[in-house]
């Protein structure tokens, strides 16, 4: 069987890559047995350039079919984050002290998804993953649940040509972040490909809610990061 008679027998599946560590392990996870379309979003977050570049070196490595890169910059305008409000404080620690962190932005994942969603469908695609990890904050994200995949994935079949049947995936959804180093690992992910801070695009701060949950993350699975990092908080606040 050559190769393009392999890629028939697959199906589909549009992956949201941020170029993020979580991201790439879930599109891996969809390469493992689809045929992958990669998605990537500039929203007027602070680390945006770094990020494409881990997104395009990042599909490359897994395989990507063919990527999509689109620009929501009117989050940044709609506001309401520290990601991309830059007189707001981007909140130190791998966890936040108590409710939803300055870095929620309001309603991504959901604008997210209805473009891939609506990327998926053009493709005839019959699934969406998302590296989504609830465990990311003590309250979660209110768009990482497994509930609201669930309604996403329900909204999508009303919204949707009747033939078009799209599951949306979240494989990380329940795992805390040393599972998910791990199992990029065991999968062969390129890890050292994504970037995670939210402050800069050159060496990684060390010290902000995404790089002290990496850090965390790699110390727990017993591995070395390839990341650099400026500094390192002495203590996990919780």
């Amino acid at each position: 069987m050559n190769s393009a008679d392999k890629l028939r027998e697959k199906g589909r599946a549009v992956a949201l890559l941020s170029g993020g560590m979580d991201s790439c392990v879930a599109a891996a996870v969809a390469a493992r047995n689809n045929e992958l379309f990669a998605m990537h979003a500039s929203y007027g977050q602070r680390t945006r350039e770094r990020e494409k570049r881990s997104f395009r070196e990042v599909a490359k490595r897994i395989g990507a079919r063919d990527t999509l890169e689109v620009d929501l910059g009117v989050l940044a305008e709609i506001g309401g984050s520290s990601l991309v409000d830059e007189s707001r404080p981007v909140p130190e620690g791998d966890l936040a002290t108590g409710g939803i962190p300055s870095t929620y932005v309001p309603f991504r994942n959901g604008v997210l998804l209805a473009l891939a969603v609506a990327w998926a469908e053009s493709l005839e695609a019959g699934s969406v993953y998302i590296g989504a990890v609830a465990p990311d904050a003590p309250d979660g994200y209110p768009d990482t649940s497994s509930v609201f995949f669930e309604a996403f994935e329900h909204a999508a079949a009303i919204g949707t040509r009747p033939e078009t049947k799209i599951k949306i995936v979240a494989p990380l959804v329940d795992m805390t972040k040393a599972e998910v180093v791990r199992k990029g690992l065991d999968m062969g992910a390129p890890l050292d490909a994504t970037w995670s801070c939210y402050r800069n695009g050159d060496v990684a701060c060390g010290t902000c809610l995404s790089c002290m949950g990496r850090i965390k993350a790699f110390e727990e699975a017993g591995v070395e990061d390839s990341v650099r990092y400026e500094s390192r908080l002495t203590e996990y606040r919780r």
